[in-house]
């Protein structure tokens, strides 16, 4: 069979608002993810059971669960507990905010832990409340830790949105498979998409590593 990567062209326009979409769907997962890993952590950080049982159970629920069961279930079976059905996209952005959120919240946990408690006690004696602890001295020190690990997790999550294309939203993997199995040409249609991929998560990966080896040495200091 001969191979026509040039016809690629051709199909730039749809795949491009493809890639937009993939794009946008990370961007609001993952800012809404982590907003929620963040309360995760905090409450699987709180000595009240009340907050920590629950907040357990739900990240280990979407992390011991493959991202596509969760999907599928926020697609087909959420509608039915509503009782009205959301836009796929809706759907997507649900399904993958709140596994990102049972993953961040493992980051952010890691980071919290990470401070060390002289700073606390030092926190508690210089009179500052629980609230001001946290907004100036824990908050600040947790984000910075957590970084590159978020950063690591974005990566990961623009490429789980090809996943979103089994319920039918236009993302990058989904308008691949539709321009491919309409003009027969699967070979140079999914190996752009797959490039396509590789070309933005490659080049993130390596600024993620440079950041993680800066980080480490500020900390060492």
């Amino acid at each position: 069979m001969d191979f026509n990567f040039g016809l690629i062209w051709k199909f730039a326009v749809p795949l491009a608002q493809g890639l937009g979409t993939s794009i946008l769907l990370s961007l609001i997962c993952m800012a809404l993810g982590s907003l929620l890993g963040l309360a995760l952590a905090l409450a699987r950080s709180s000595p009240s059971r009340l907050l920590r049982l629950p907040a357990v159970a739900f990240v280990e629920l979407f992390r011991g669960t493959p991202v596509l069961i969760q999907l599928f279930w926020v697609f087909f079976c959420l509608p039915l507990v509503l009782g009205f059905e959301p836009a796929s996209f809706t759907s997507g952005v649900v399904a993958l905010s709140l596994f990102t959120g049972a993953v961040t919240s493992e980051t952010f946990r890691a980071a919290l832990r990470s401070i060390g408690s002289e700073q606390r006690d030092a926190s508690v004696a210089l009179g500052l409340s629980r609230w001001t602890r946290m907004r100036y001295v824990i908050l600040p020190q947790m984000a910075l830790r957590a970084t590159p690990v978020l950063l690591s997790n974005s990566i990961t999550l623009f490429k789980e949105t090809a996943l979103v294309a089994a319920v039918g939203i236009s993302d990058l993997m989904s308008v691949g498979e539709n321009i491919s199995n309409s003009i027969g040409r699967p070979v140079e249609i999914l190996t752009t998409v797959a490039v396509v991929y590789f070309v933005i998560a490659f080049p993130f990966t390596r600024i993620v590593t440079l950041l993680e080896k800066r980080l480490l040495r500020k900390l060492a200091l």
